[in-house]
């Protein structure tokens, strides 16, 4: 397992569409257009948030993804410990930021 990711912009989009439903899978293309990043930004933080045992990713079964005539989705998922992180490393960079309001299952 990795260290702690740094806590990006980028990275805190990502983490913000995971918070906002901690126990939906989600797929790549999914996450470009709910983050608006290209997938050349978004894979490499997907890579660290899993190193960092954050995320978890399976493969959909195959027969599915051919069922419907596409290729597989790699499904990722918010761990336990990516949930607490998270909403922790969220409502730092909102106090540091000197935001308020809600944050995806936390308060800032």
């Amino acid at each position: 397992m990795s260290p702690k990711p740094r806590i990006t912009a980028v990275v805190a989009t990502v983490l913000a569409v995971f918070l906002a439903e901690p126990d939906a899978s989600r797929y790549g293309l999914e996450l470009m257009r709910a983050t608006g990043h290209a997938s050349g930004t978004l894979y490499p933080v997907l890579t660290r948030l899993q190193d960092a045992g954050w995320l978890e990713a399976e493969w959909e079964d195959a027969a599915v993804a051919q069922a419907t005539g596409r290729p597989p989705r790699r499904y990722y998922r918010l761990t336990p410990e990516g949930v607490v992180a998270g909403r922790r490393e969220l409502t730092k960079l909102h106090r540091a930021l000197g935001l308020t309001g809600q944050i995806a299952g936390g308060l800032a």
